[in-house]
């Protein structure tokens, strides 16, 4: 995989997964493409893994000096797990499916 850009093993790993999915391939054919798409799934791991080591937000701390914090992409674009969204909801109280209930009686079918 040397000298492989990461949208370009991208790019082989979808055509591959559209290949075996489209079906009509000898079973030889199919191994061997599947063989190719674990090697290429690796290898995209691991830049993958590379780049998340480089990436570092700087902060400043509460004496004004920068220190290195690891990015944590989720809580940048604010996703959370299902079971911090259910102890969100606890700390305010506040019943999910209370929530689904009300929407639901909102909701106008068309």
């Amino acid at each position: 995989m040397t000298g492989l850009s990461f949208e370009k093993a991208l790019a082989d790993l979808e055509a591959i997964v559209q290949k075996l999915e489209k079906g009509g391939l000898s079973l030889t054919e199919s191994l061997a493409l599947f063989e190719k798409g674990v090697k290429l799934a690796k290898y995209l791991r691991e830049e993958l893994g590379k780049a998340e080591k480089k990436v570092e937000i700087l902060l400043k701390d509460d004496k004004g000096e920068v220190r290195k914090e690891p990015f944590d992409l989720d809580r940048e674009v604010g996703f959370t797990s299902e079971k911090q969204e259910e102890e969100k909801d606890e700390e305010e109280g506040g019943d999910k499916e209370d929530e689904d209930e009300d929407d639901e009686k909102e909701e106008i079918p068309f």
